[in-house]
């Protein structure tokens, strides 16, 4: 369907170089906001404190992937939060894939519907040194997940919270899917995920409240998808005072070497691929544990080997473009060395979220916000700088997309992990205004 003409005209007016901004917004500059919007930002204003001690309160409950019960409280938390906001919420089961599961959330059924993502799960298990929230000083905070990611799924529910003071929550509609394994995915991945694509079917609008890249004058318009992939070669066993002969022929690590370099000739360079050999087994026996990215190998420097195995990842930043690569590699593997083979498998896992013109209207949108609310311009950040994420499951069923809506700050995946405070606001004023803006323009 055709977006709105409002809509488009924002998109007129996006910038396409960053301009110099502060977090802390200029409250003269909000004079481009309409009265429900001035109301939209003081309620977030006046939130702060709330909204910090909500995080504190999540962040402080364990909740590593594998911590299915610490994964279950958190959600709790927010189940209570949202369930107070008028939504009406369900938890999705996950022992079918191994995992605590997901909180669903629905509110609505008028104007465009939002899908709003995040997860209740972090890196950090109950074993790790590193489990509390410490507020080092009115701007910065430390903690298990601060920012990746329960400081964005607080912004996610004080936006909707400001959104129902200023009295406009009911002119939408908007699912929140926080899942609970986006750390370490449960499996099969696609029974994982597949409460999170049927929401994605359903609505219109998908904004997605990761990190980013750390950068509060960013946001993620296109991920790349993460595919694995295994090379097993083979040769023959033999002494090796026979190696290159014509009965004994080059041995598999030879043969894995050759490809793989044929794979660096060949592909470097092509934009926004990557592709990393990241473990490589060889010798005269190979163990190798998939699912924990681990083994071990057997041989000697005077025995000719018979089995590499080399495990890698390929992110790409389309359909398109995996599809090309696989086919390219595939076709690298041939030509085997004298008295070899080869054999290359791929495991699709996370997808692609392409850079779509929606996806840009969106950022056009939320860039006016973020200006007209005196916080500066909000430019795409690089695709490079964006890891896998489970907006890529839910980005090509939407008219328009957008990530990196939540707190930044750094470290995430360390136990040095710290968020500045001031984007909590920010975040959550740019995200409330967007989305009112949305609604306040739609027109089906």
């Amino acid at each position: 369907m055709d977006l709105p003409m409002r809509l488009r005209f924002y998109l007129s007016l996006f910038l396409l170089t960053a301009l110099t901004m502060s977090l802390t917004s200029d409250v003269s500059a909000r004079q481009n906001l309409d009265e429900t919007e001035q109301h939209l930002a003081s309620f977030v204003d006046s939130r702060v404190e709330g909204a910090i001690a909500l995080l504190e309160r999540v962040v402080n409950i364990n909740s590593g992937s594998m911590n299915f019960d610490g994964v279950r409280a958190v959600g709790a938390v927010f189940d209570e939060e949202l369930t107070a906001l008028g939504f009406e919420t369900r938890w999705v089961d996950g022992s079918a894939f191994d995992r605590a599961g997901h909180l669903f959330a629905t509110r609505g059924n008028t104007g465009p519907h939002f899908l709003l993502i995040g997860h209740l799960d972090t890196v950090f298990e109950i074993d790790s040194p590193f489990q509390e929230f410490n507020r080092e000083s009115e701007d910065r905070a430390v903690g298990p997940g601060v920012i990746d990611m329960k400081g964005g799924d607080v912004v996610m529910v004080e936006a909707a919270r400001a959104l129902k003071a200023a009295g406009i929550l009911d002119n939408m509609t908007i699912t929140v899917a926080l899942i609970g394994d986006e750390e370490s995915s449960g499996d099969p991945l696609e029974l994982g995920r597949a409460a999170l694509v049927e929401a994605a079917i359903e609505a219109d609008i998908v904004m997605a409240f990761e990190p980013g890249d750390g950068n509060p004058g960013t946001a993620v318009l296109a991920r790349r998808g993460f595919t694995g992939w295994e090379l097993h070669t083979t040769g023959k066993r033999a002494h090796s005072s026979s190696v290159f002969s014509e009965q004994t022929g080059y041995g598999s690590i030879f043969e894995a070497a050759r490809i793989l370099t044929r794979f660096q000739e060949e592909l470097v360079g092509e934009e926004l691929l990557t592709f990393n050999p990241g473990l490589i087994l060889g010798g005269t026996s190979v163990e190798f544990d998939e699912e924990n990215d681990r083994g071990n190998a057997f041989g000697k420097t005077n025995v000719v080997s018979e089995k590499t195995i080399v495990s890698g990842d390929l992110r790409t930043i389309s359909p398109e473009q995996r599809k090309a690569i696989k086919d390219r590699m595939r076709a690298l593997i041939e030509d085997n060395l004298p008295g070899t083979s080869a054999k290359l498998t791929f495991r699709d896992s996370y997808p692609p979220m392409g850079q779509t013109i929606g996806n840009e209207e969106l950022l056009a949108i939320f860039n006016q916000a973020s200006m007209d609310a005196g916080y500066g311009s909000v430019v795409a950040g690089d695709p490079r700088q964006a890891g896998a994420a489970d907006v890529s499951f839910a980005a090509s069923h939407a008219r328009m997309a957008l990530d990196g809506l939540g707190m930044t700050g750094g470290g995430t995946h360390t136990t040095h992990e710290w968020a500045d405070l001031e984007t909590l606001p920010m975040q959550t004023t740019r995200a409330a205004i967007t989305m009112y803006r949305i609604a306040r323009d739609w027109n089906e």
